[in-house]
């Protein structure tokens, strides 16, 4: 068993929590976020919970390093193993909407910046990141259960990231969602909607970052 395939069973086994709060997330927030007929691509699918639950005419692209995601895909979902930092094959230009939830956190910040150089060159005029992961500043004692976690970022050092890179913030939220399925806590799509209208988030360790790579003016800036 590969290493990849022994952290799914180790740390990330199935669980069918996940689909109800990707189905929930995606009627709460992202179908406000995704237009009807974007092109998506999920980084790192994993079960493809979240590419799964997504509604669109466009094409639903996915990539994970782990070949066993591809059993998770549904129906007209474009599956593909591999590394998310070799984005070479999606044409340039053809996502609308990139999107990776508890990945960043796993790759170096050389990795991260190939990652960011690629999408740039493939999200389209329109395209927009998506980016869900554990917050340091609200999980410290929880981020380094995961023995794959290497880069530490909490939401301002995120953002400072993405703007580093040549990314403009569209949306940040610091405490998007509680950390993890596995607690206590019942998984149902009418609690997951309430805690994501809430403006009080006592258990949300999870931070959302919206952004797009800087154009026009703001590229130009860059530029000088």
């Amino acid at each position: 068993m590969s290493d990849v395939a022994t952290y799914f069973t180790s740390r990330l086994p199935p669980d069918p929590r996940r689909t109800v709060l990707w189905q929930a997330l995606w009627s709460a927030y992202f179908r406000h976020v995704v237009g009807p007929d974007d092109t998506v691509l999920d980084l790192g699918a994993g079960y493809c919970a979240f590419i799964n639950s997504v509604r669109t005419t466009g094409r639903r692209l996915a990539v994970d390093r782990w070949p066993g995601f591809v059993e998770h895909a549904a129906a007209g979902v474009e599956a593909r193993v591999g590394s998310v930092t070799d984005l070479e094959w999606p044409a340039d230009g053809s996502v609308d909407f990139a999107f990776a939830s508890n990945v960043f956190e796993h790759l170096s910040q050389p990795d991260l910046v190939r990652v960011l150089n690629g999408l740039r060159n493939k999200l389209s005029r329109r395209g927009r990141l998506c980016l869900i992961q554990p917050n340091y500043r609200y999980c410290s004692k929880e981020y380094f259960d995961d023995y794959t976690h290497v880069t530490v970022f909490s939401h301002v050092s995120l953002c400072d990231f993405l703007v580093a890179n040549r990314f403009r913030i569209l949306d940040c939220r610091p405490r998007f969602m509680p950390l993890t399925v596995k607690s206590r806590w019942p998984v149902h799509p009418a609690l997951i909607r309430a805690y994501v209208a809430s403006p009080i988030k006592p258990f949300g360790k999870q931070m959302l970052v919206l952004a797009e790579p800087r154009r026009g003016a703001h590229a130009a800036d860059d530029a000088g």
